[in-house]
């Protein structure tokens, strides 16, 4: 099933800088059986750009390229590098209408587009999340006063050609696989045999482990709920079928009576997907994408951790050579180099960090705030329906 959606995310970055300043959202997406193609549009006053407005198609491998650019760019080691978008994945609902498509000759004609209508709005509930998550990583990258000036970010923004990026192939897949291992492993060794110099690291290390066991569990509660209130929601359409079909077989009476309930099951069942659809968007998916970010935090710890290692090794590599007297030039302007990138990811790191806190707490705020209020919208149109259904019931007694 082919999907189209205009103007699905408002959320843009507005980052003045005197009087230079970066705007992007994607203001179109188009999804096709293989890939979504993203139109990113961008307005700007910084001169490195060569125009001052442009809307580039970008694939979500760009995406996803862009981020590995700046996961392996050294410059940037002292920051945290905003979560890569997740795939976009929508062969479950592609399946679900596949199955719906060959059950047509065993549904009636309104049971049918019942389901259909309900396939079709996960698909969009889908999309529209994907689209979200896309916009959002560009937008971390604009608003950044570093990563804004980044020459390949200006080329994804600008360049109005495929950037004819290739995915990984199975020998760099495996690659990165071994490397995850071996991250993970040297992490685990550090931490538990190095003592930080910095009480402020040491404490926020502590906290982020913890912080993203919490967030985990949520999540998976969170999907729980999410997944017990679609349950909901799909037993209304088999209540207001069965509630159908028995109204044929009784007097016009209680068939009339049987029809408006089972309307009002099957309002009750647009209301509570809607329910559902939001508190994972706003939700589920606040959560998910903080258990991204506060993974991203963590890396930056880990390679802080990893170059006062490097500044160890260099102390006692220096100590050495003194007592040999031998090669001590060298050895002091290793020492020298292990302290000045040890000071320097430190120093970007405590800002990043403390600001990671800030706009944390701003993001949950909002998130919580829009699914309360989408709750009581929900709420109020439920307890409205009821009390209409409950009137017209009444009158025909």
């Amino acid at each position: 099933m082919d999907g189209s959606l205009d103007h699905v995310a408002t959320t843009a970055v507005d980052l003045t800088d005197g009087d230079a300043f970066l705007t992007v959202d994607i203001s179109d997406a188009l999804s096709e059986r293989d890939w979504v193609k993203f139109t990113v549009h961008s307005k700007t006053s910084m001169s490195e750009f060569t125009k001052g407005e442009f809307s580039v198609i970008r694939l979500h491998e760009e995406f996803r390229w862009l981020h590995d650019t700046f996961n392996e760019n050294r410059d940037y080691e002292g920051y945290i590098i905003p979560p890569a978008p997740p795939k976009p994945d929508f062969d479950q609902s592609r399946e679900k209408l596949r199955k719906l498509g060959d059950a047509e000759g065993n549904l009636t004609k309104e049971e049918f587009n019942k389901m259909k209508q309900e396939l079709e709005a996960e698909y969009l509930a889908t999309f529209k999340k994907t689209v979200a998550m896309h916009e959002t990583f560009l937008c971390r990258l604009a608003a950044h006063p570093v990563f804004r000036f980044d020459r390949n970010l200006h080329i994804f923004l600008e360049f109005d050609k495929e950037l004819n990026v290739r995915g990984k192939n199975k020998k760099e897949k495996l690659a990165e696989i071994w490397s995850s291992f071996h991250k993970s492993g040297d992490e685990l060794l550090l931490g538990n045999t190095l003592k930080d110099v910095d009480e402020f690291f040491e404490n926020e290390r502590n906290f982020i482990l913890d912080y993203q066991n919490q967030l985990r569990d949520s999540t998976i509660k969170s999907d729980k709920m999410i997944l017990l209130q679609k349950y909901l929601a799909d037993n209304y359409i088999k209540i207001s079928q069965g509630m159908t079909e028995l109204s044929s077989l009784n007097d016009a009476d209680l068939a009339g009576f049987l029809v408006k309930v089972a309307e009002a099951l099957e309002k009750m069942r647009r209301i509570d997907g809607r329910v559902a659809s939001d508190q994972d968007l706003k939700l589920a998916d606040t959560l998910r994408y903080h258990m991204r970010d506060t993974n991203a935090a963590k890396d930056l710890l880990y390679r802080r951790l990893r170059c006062l290692a490097n500044y160890e090794n260099a102390n006692k590599n220096l100590e050495k050579a003194r007592t040999r007297n031998r090669e001590v030039n060298v050895a002091e302007n290793l020492q020298t180099e292990a302290c000045q990138r040890f000071e320097n990811i430190s120093a970007k790191a405590k800002d990043e960090l403390k600001l990671l806190r800030t706009r944390r707490v701003a993001a949950f705020q909002k998130s919580l705030t829009e699914l309360a209020e989408l709750e009581l919208k929900h709420s109020k149109a439920h307890a409205q329906m009821l009390r209409t259904t409950i009137s017209a019931l009444k009158a025909d007694l």
